[in-house]
């Protein structure tokens, strides 16, 4: 996960896959066209990935808060339109053209009079709520980083990404560390080994192990702003006969799960402190393990995020959000399900269920050389907790 270098290649990418998901899933409505439009907004904001969650987590909780709170004889689309208007000119100043703009084009197909001013009102209380809600939830904490080193020897000075974040209030966790794992494999063990060997073959930048449909999968999921995780949500959002209440349920739970994700995986991050594999696979010989072979010279294929290692903010994303799906779709069929990316040139990738999306997430960032196995594991494991939060807390209560 990218959280201080985010991808921000391809607005016209991005663009063009949000098109693209139009086109293949024609059942849109307010909430999925906000969507869509906020991660086009947070792309040009050049957010990284933890803040630009917690954006998604506050303007998606507004807009369902706003449909649940808009009376009989309420537009609940203008309701919507407030809601997110609202909150992205409290989060994103900056943006207030792009936010503007859109806000005018949804209230453009909204026919004026009561219904819609009193939708309007009910959208800016319930997004001033919300907002107020999470003033102080420790996004703004100062970070306070400290180097790992002795006094006078230089040390690489890029800081590492949000530090701070494990000391923000979470929306479902009683704590940051309420899923806490375990610590990754002893460095003495075979299982350290297995997982060094592996990412060390498949993960190299030059790897001859390496398939070129993995190398493909590997930079499909370099991307990691929320964009590229809601178009899998999508893929349920935009089924037939859904309704604009449950879609602004769906996505709120998402949104939810997701900024907790990110809350707990920092917090084990910055508890565990473990290195990445490039810094292992170069001292492999100092790790008190026979059989792990030092390569001096050994990269990743993609950039190495700015944070510890264990566990994998992408796996814990991934299985967030399946978690959250798992729940919505119940016994029924699984549609396809569907996203684009712009780290891949704006490719697609489907998959016919869930496990599949998790496990080629958990695949893709060793194939990138950023992760141990075992990170990806516990990440999806974390992930699924947190996902069992948002959907008891959203979608198991009546419509």
């Amino acid at each position: 996960m990218q959280a201080p270098k985010p991808h921000y290649i391809g607005v016209r990418a991005l663009l063009a896959g949000a098109a693209l998901a139009l086109s293949l899933n024609a059942q849109a409505d307010a909430i999925t066209d906000w969507n869509t439009k906020v991660g086009e907004i947070i792309t040009e904001a050049k957010l990284g990935t933890p803040p630009a969650v917690r954006v998604m987590a506050i303007v998606q909780t507004a807009a369902h808060d706003a449909v649940s709170a808009a009376q009989r004889g309420e537009s609940r689309e203008a309701a919507v339109a407030a809601a997110h208007r609202t909150a992205l000119l409290k989060l994103m100043p900056a943006q207030q053209a792009a936010i503007d703009a859109a806000y005018q084009a949804a209230l453009a197909s909204i026919a004026d009079g009561p219904a819609k001013t009193a939708g309007l009102a009910a959208g800016e209380k319930a997004a001033a709520a919300v907002l107020a809600a999470r003033l102080n939830d420790g996004a703004a904490t100062p970070e306070s980083y400290r180097p790992h080193t002795t006094a006078g020897a230089y040390v690489p000075t890029a800081t590492p990404a949000i530090p701070q974040w494990p000391q923000r209030k979470p929306w479902l966790m009683a704590s940051a560390a309420q899923f806490r794992p375990g610590p990754p494999p002893a460095l003495t063990s075979d299982a350290w080994a297995r997982e060094f060997d592996e990412v060390k073959l498949m993960g190299a930048r030059q790897s001859a192990k390496r398939s070129a449909e993995q190398t493909e999968i590997a930079r499909f999921w370099e991307y990691s702003l929320p964009a590229i995780y809601f178009g899998v949500v999508r893929s349920v959002a935009a089924q037939p006969s859904r309704s604009l209440l449950q879609n602004a349920r769906l996505y709120a739970a998402a949104a939810q799960a997701m900024d907790d994700a990110l809350i707990a995986v920092f917090d084990a991050k910055y508890h565990y402190n473990f290195w990445r594999p490039v810094t292992a696979i170069r001292n492999g010989d100092i790790d008190g393990n026979d059989a792990t072979a030092r390569d001096a010279s050994w990269a990743p294929l993609i950039d190495n995020p700015m944070h510890p290692e264990y566990p994998s903010g992408h796996s814990i994303l991934a299985a967030a959000v399946a978690e959250v799906l798992r729940a919505e779709i119940g016994r029924g069929p699984t549609p396809v399900l569907a996203t684009m990316s712009p780290t891949a040139k704006g490719a697609v990738r489907r998959w016919t269920s869930l496990d599949d999306f998790t496990r080629e997430v958990n695949d893709a960032r060793v194939f990138a050389g950023i992760h141990f196995r075992s990170a990806t594991e516990v990440g999806m494991a974390m992930g699924r907790k947190i996902g069992e939060l948002a959907a008891t807390r959203y979608l198991q209560s009546p419509l």
